[in-house]
């Protein structure tokens, strides 16, 4: 692997890490869920969660992506190609590949919607409307948002015109602004009234929901999809990775990050809608229609919005670049000799030229819907029996236990907990999805 493919430090791979994982499913997805599953007791079993997938899930992705030394589709194949079966596995790669292509087409529509409330902030006619008329004019119609979607799409195409290089510049900016600009709007919230009431609904458990096997499932599934374990994304970051850095450790530090960056979302919208005496809300209804409202209502709410959509714009190009890093890496190791920047704007048509047909929610919200319940889940899914039941152990073990230093070695225990523990729940969340249509 050429060497401007490779990470230059290793906060440069955990910020590309936790800008990967960190979207929406931190901002809008993780206080709903949070707030109609039993507040505190549901924050338990999420982080008991997201402790398992960060030291084993995607320590297990990184390991495979820096042991083949690319992307999805190289992985897989190494992963089988171990067994004597790389064809299977090639084969086996493009349904993850596919899911990451398909969620950014997507994607980027939802992000257009944020920077177009940022433009809109800045402006200050944000600040005026009434925010169901306003949101239900462009969430409504079709070809709504188009400037804007080229917008998103170009600046992502431009984080990665040189791949890992350009990567880690713009998330070591990107991802910084965004905790700070959401720390400040967590600091702001604090001084309204009435934010106690949000305070303790958060940190006081009910424990009867402990007993609810959905709530269980939901936090699993939450802290599943928050870290980006799709047997894709994550790969990549690892390709990337210097023999030199820890994989567990990378690992833990993403799963520490993402979770801050989930929590500070959450001190930010649940004591405010508690403030405003709102209705408690997820997906696009919260951030296009109910924090807006908040914000009008806000003393230097203008302000605060601009903050509040900025924060979101980063986190939200972040996560495309990454889906849209893991498809051009691919198409360049099936292709060594195609272009970089001939690749990527190829990747740029594929994902606009459908996804301008889906600027309205009533068609893009479905879409993803299909994706998060049916190709998502199954590419995780290929991805955990492949590292931890196909794949040689001792490849995988290797690859755990490479970086300079002396530090601690992982071994029978850590295998056998991606084996008997990571997988069957992976196949739960698949099962699941599956069965009774649920988008995680």
């Amino acid at each position: 692997m050429k060497e401007r493919n490779i990470f230059k430090s290793k906060w440069g791979f955990i910020l590309t890490a936790v800008g990967s994982a960190v979207g929406m499913a931190n901002v809008w997805g993780f206080p709903f869920k949070l707030t109609t599953n039993g507040g505190g007791a549901f924050l338990v079993i999420y982080l008991f969660f997201i402790v398992i997938f960060s030291y084993i899930g995607l320590s297990a992705e990184y390991a495979i992506g820096r042991r083949a030394k690319t992307g999805t589709l190289g992985a897989y194949q190494y992963a089988w190609e171990t067994r004597g079966l790389g064809r299977v596995g090639s084969f086996l790669g493009y349904l993850p590949l596919a899911g990451s292509l398909c969620i950014a087409i997507g994607y980027a529509v939802i992000i257009s919607y944020v920077l177009k409330s940022l433009v809109q902030a800045v402006t200050g006619s944000l600040m005026t409307v009434d925010t169901d008329t306003w949101f239900e004019g462009f969430a409504f119609r079709d070809f709504s948002v188009v400037p804007y979607h080229i917008a998103v799409i170009v600046l992502t195409l431009l984080t990665c015109i040189t791949g890992a290089r350009s990567i880690e510049r713009a998330n070591k900016i990107m991802m910084p602004l965004f905790f700070v600009l959401f720390v400040i709007l967590a600091v702001r919230v604090s001084f309204l009234p009435g934010t106690l009431e949000g305070y303790k609904f958060l940190f006081s458990p009910e424990w009867s929901h402990l007993k609810d096997p959905k709530v269980i499932v939901g936090a699993m599934g939450q802290a599943f999809f928050s870290l980006s374990i799709t047997g894709s994304g994550m790969i990549v970051c690892g390709a990337y990775l210097d023999k030199k850095e820890s994989i567990v450790y990378g690992a833990k530090q993403t799963g520490l990050f993402d979770t801050i960056a989930a929590m500070v979302a959450a001190l930010v919208i649940v004591p405010a809608v508690f403030s405003y005496n709102m209705e408690q809300a997820g997906g696009p209804g919260l951030l296009f229609v109910t924090l807006p409202r908040i914000l009008q209502q806000m003393q230097g709410g203008r302000i605060f919005a601009v903050i509040l959509f900025l924060a979101v714009f980063f986190g939200g190009i972040t996560s495309l670049q990454n889906m849209f890093e893991v498809v051009c890496e691919s198409i360049l190791h099936k292709t060594p000799r195609a272009d970089r920047k001939s690749v990527l704007f190829a990747i740029g048509i594929v994902t606009f030229v459908p996804g301008v047909f889906m600027e309205a929610i009533v068609n893009w919200g479905p879409w993803m819907d299909l994706v998060s319940i049916y190709i998502i889940p199954i590419g995780a899914t290929l991805g955990a029996i492949s590292w931890f039941w196909v794949m040689d152990k001792k490849e995988l073990m290797d690859e755990i236990n490479t970086f300079e230093g002396e530090g601690k070695k992982y071994g029978r225990i850590w295998h056998s907990l991606g084996k008997y523990l990571y997988t069957p729940l992976a196949m739960i969340i698949c099962i699941v999805a599956l069965a009774f249509k649920v988008a995680f």
